[in-house]
């Protein structure tokens, strides 16, 4: 098995197999050794979704839940992700969701596992597993949720707060939109703040539901 570790850039590309499925490529990804998260997570935390959907949404990393359970947006931060795809008009059964990074990066606090930030070098490594998804997959539409989704599909210097809800033309898919991911929500310290960042998130996904209408009516 090849081990990227040895190389100068760590990258799981060695690891992503030829002609890829999306059962070949959770087998696959099981196994990932491309940079040095997969000591840290429980287990890699593929995708899961449609598997021919018109929407792929992409966060930053899979939490503490995610990590145990081994799926993407199980937790906190997908309930509220839930109710906003509600409020928008999107079925999350007919959507794809993901991560930038497949291994849950953590430091310990006491008995707790605090997410951490994945890095640059992270990023990099995990974006090949993201291109293979998108490629067999073939959504009309990628939501990154938050800035380290943002920034892997649409290089470092990319702003969410500054050009959220932009649609925007990419090599791998037609379109990208960015937006908040739903933990920064959480976070709010005032309920009058989660309820107004809320509203703006599920905005932000209203704009993504009828883009995908006016996609329909431009193929019929």
């Amino acid at each position: 098995m090849p081990n990227p570790l040895k190389d100068a850039v760590p990258t799981a590309a060695p690891f992503v197999p030829p002609h890829p499925t999306l059962p070949k490529l959770r087998e696959a990804a099981a196994e990932c050794k491309g940079c040095e998260l997969w000591k840290l997570g429980t287990q890699t935390v593929f995708g899961g979704g449609a598997p021919h959907a018109r929407v792929m949404l992409v966060g930053e990393q899979p939490g503490d839940q995610e990590d145990k359970a081994g799926k993407p947006f199980v937790g906190p931060a997908g309930r509220i992700l839930d109710k906003a795809l509600i409020e928008a008009g999107i079925n999350r059964d007919e959507v794809y969701v993901t991560n930038a990074v497949k291994h849950f990066k953590w430091e310990p606090r006491g008995k707790r596992r605090i997410h951490k930030k994945p890095n640059q070098l992270e990023i990099n490594a995990c974006r090949p597993w993201l291109e293979a998804d998108v490629s067999v997959i073939k959504p009309q539409v990628i939501v990154c949720l938050g800035a380290t989704a943002a920034q892997s599909l649409l290089g470092k210097d990319f702003k969410v707060t500054e050009r959220r809800g932009e649609v925007i033309t990419h090599e791998l898919t037609p379109f990208v939109v960015a937006t908040v991911h739903p933990s920064s929500i959480l976070r709010a310290s005032e309920e009058d703040k989660r309820h107004d960042e809320m509203n703006l998130f599920i905005e932000d996904l209203k704009q993504v539901a009828a883009l995908l209408k006016k996609l329909e009516r431009r193929a019929a």
